[in-house]
């Protein structure tokens, strides 16, 4: 048998073991210990995972990070990410066919032709200045297009914010990963390192804003994520919340009838922020649900989160247990 079919074919067969594994024990602790939030069934695991991944991110992972932006100025950093983004418009044009939307797939396609050609492998973004749109498309989205539920919310191993959906296309972006799949094994682990501390220099701004703004550093992420990712399969245009979804239940509005009025406070230490409070006047006044409006040019914003369409802004939902 062909050694290189061997060698891919074990790469494939661990990444899925371990995917499987995952999954399992996410069924089991699912099953173990609930939270009464339905987008969060198992919080109890994912803050405990989260505390793990953050410690890492710390001690290892950012310094890592921080150091590459030292060393590497800013236009060597931007054709690496130029570089991968490349590389990744090939499984988007696919994610875009998938999804049934044929002149982006073709528009891709163009961009991954331009860039190969005439920007130096995608080092240079060529494609962008002729006016074809770089798109963010992956499986977990085309799943989410086909109507699969996100079912609960998983903080992976390293990898940080999911969903039960999301999980299973990360198995598949990493199946059709042509990084992954490179028979040379010290060349695919040098790009798939590269590319690791690339993406996370690019997050080193988003840190100062997190910290800022996040009553609890835990629930912000994850309502980001999940808001962002309901925003990216819609393509920035989600259908309005029915009081039967899970999203609608964890931010309704407190009962009563009462009077809703809305303030804008600004984040202290940061120009740039603004926080959105809702108050409801009945006989006990109470705040729910504030958010952030991260605007321009504060992107990228957080982990896994993808870039979002020029001009427009990212809503961040903060903690309001602590009100």
């Amino acid at each position: 048998m062909d050694e290189h079919f061997v060698n891919k074919w074990q790469v494939g067969h661990r990444y899925r073991k371990a995917m499987l594994a995952l999954f399992l024990a996410a069924g089991v602790l699912s099953g173990c210990a609930t939270s009464g939030n339905p987008r969060d069934p198992i919080e109890g695991f994912n803050r405990a995972m989260f505390d793990i991944n953050e410690g890492l991110d710390k001690t290892i992972v950012r310094p890592i990070a921080q150091g590459y932006e030292t060393v590497l100025p800013s236009p060597v950093r931007k054709g690496v990410t130029n570089f991968f983004a490349n590389i990744g418009d090939l499984f988007i044009a696919i994610n875009n066919l998938l999804q049934g939307k044929v002149p982006e797939a073709l528009s891709d396609v163009s961009r991954l032709a331009v860039n190969t050609t005439f920007g130096l492998l995608g080092v240079i973004d060529v494609a962008s200045d002729l006016g074809l749109e770089k798109h963010e498309e992956d499986f977990g989205q085309t799943f989410g297009r086909w109507g699969v539920e996100s079912g609960p919310y998983l903080v992976l191993p390293l990898l940080g914010p999911s969903t039960l959906r999301d999980s299973f296309g990360l198995a598949a972006d990493t199946s059709a990963d042509p990084v992954v799949w490179l028979d040379h094994v010290p060349t695919r682990n040098s790009l798939l390192a590269t590319r690791a501390i690339n993406n996370r220099a690019g997050l080193l701004a988003a840190d100062k804003i997190i910290e800022e703004a996040a009553l609890d550093r835990y629930s912000y992420m994850r309502d980001a994520y999940l808001q962002r990712r309901r925003s990216l399969i819609y393509d920035g245009n989600p259908p309005r919340e029915t009081e039967d979804s899970a999203d609608y239940l964890s931010f309704a509005p407190a009962p009563g009838n009462g009077v809703t009025t809305i303030r804008l406070e600004p984040v202290i230490g940061a120009s740039n922020l603004v926080v959105e409070r809702e108050s409801v006047d009945i006989s006990t006044p109470s705040v729910i649900a504030p958010t952030s409006w991260i605007t321009e040019p504060l992107r990228p914003t957080l982990v896994n989160m993808a870039w979002a369409p020029e001009g427009s802004r990212l809503l961040l939902l903060a903690d309001r247990s602590a009100h």
